[in-house]
């Protein structure tokens, strides 16, 4: 079972990486735009981390306040994917406070799980 969780794990870190990767990308080229990429990694690291908030059969409590402030910034962060794709397609660019607040709150969401 141990296992399992492990790869569910990676599989959770691939998404974020996937996520954040991609907006470091867009970032890098000056381009500021919402991709495809982005929201895969979002999906992939949203699932993962539903899976991951199960019980394991793990020893001792789970930390709840923590999932559930993980969970409402994934999804903060997927409004502010949706509401950018649309205004790109509009406009032809992302704003940028929306495009700057996705990546804060990706990388928010890794430090959380890793600080807390």
């Amino acid at each position: 079972m141990e296992l399992l969780r492990s790869i569910v794990v990676v599989v959770h870190l691939i998404g974020f990486a996937t996520l954040f990767g991609a907006w470091v990308v867009e970032l890098a080229n000056k381009n500021r735009g919402i991709t495809k990429v982005m929201h895969w990694g979002l999906v992939i690291a949203l699932v993962a981390g539903l899976a991951l908030a199960a019980p394991w059969g793990v020893d001792g409590d789970m930390n709840y306040m923590k999932i559930g402030i993980k969970l409402i910034v994934v999804v903060v962060v997927g409004a502010l994917l949706g509401i950018g794709a649309g205004r790109q397609k509009r406009t032809g660019q992302a704003p940028a406070a929306i495009f700057w607040l996705v990546g804060i709150l990706t990388l928010l969401n890794a430090a959380i799980a890793v600080l807390w």
